[in-house]
């Protein structure tokens, strides 16, 4: 499996709905919202209009990106939705969403959030695993936030359940423009 020579286009960004207890969180999600936008490059995420979901979309438009979101149809109806996006597809239920953001995107980006973005990290390596996309993934590690995940998978490791070669399909940022430095954008 080897990377593809496509130019990146659009950034997949998987992050919570919640905003978290730190503000540094909220910080790193405006920050890499306005990264993606300055880069040129189109976001794709979650569509919803709330938590580090809703900041990074804001940061995006606010500096004029492209901002597509993915939402699945059980959520649309619950106030979640953002209305500003420059597009918002509805899919019929999480699954769906997972495979169409990895449509539309070229790289995956992911900020802290809780099991929704563990389940979508953890569906998107598996995916390069198995050889199904060769797309970068990048942890950012804002406060420290994976810490415990990046233990647990040298744990896995460790005792032969990941192989240490799949271990680096996930690489980690300290911050967003880090994160966009890993997956090719020059800033």
């Amino acid at each position: 499996m080897t990377q593809s020579a496509k130019p990146l286009s659009r950034v997949a960004v998987f992050c919570g709905s919640a905003f978290g207890s730190n503000p540094a969180f909220r910080a790193e999600a405006s920050a890499l919202g306005t990264a993606i936008a300055k880069a040129g490059l189109g976001l794709v995420y979650g569509g919803a209009s709330r938590g580090l979901m809703g900041v990074l979309a804001d940061a995006a438009l606010v500096q004029g990106a492209e901002v597509i979101g993915v939402l699945p149809e059980a959520l649309n109806g619950r106030e979640i939705a953002h209305t500003g996006l420059t597009s918002l597809e509805l899919v019929p239920n999480m699954h769906e969403r997972k495979a169409r953001m990895h449509e539309l995107s070229d790289a995956i980006l992911v900020l802290p959030g809780g099991y929704g973005t563990l389940d979508e990290l953890l569906e998107a390596v598996t995916w390069a695993q198995i050889g199904l996309h060769a797309k970068p993934i990048v942890l950012i590690n804002t406060m420290n936030y994976w810490d415990g995940l990046l233990a647990f998978l040298d744990t896995a490791v460790a005792n032969g359940f990941i192989e240490a070669r799949n271990r680096g399909l996930m690489r980690v940022a300290a911050n967003a423009a880090e994160a966009l430095e890993m997956v090719g954008v020059r800033g």
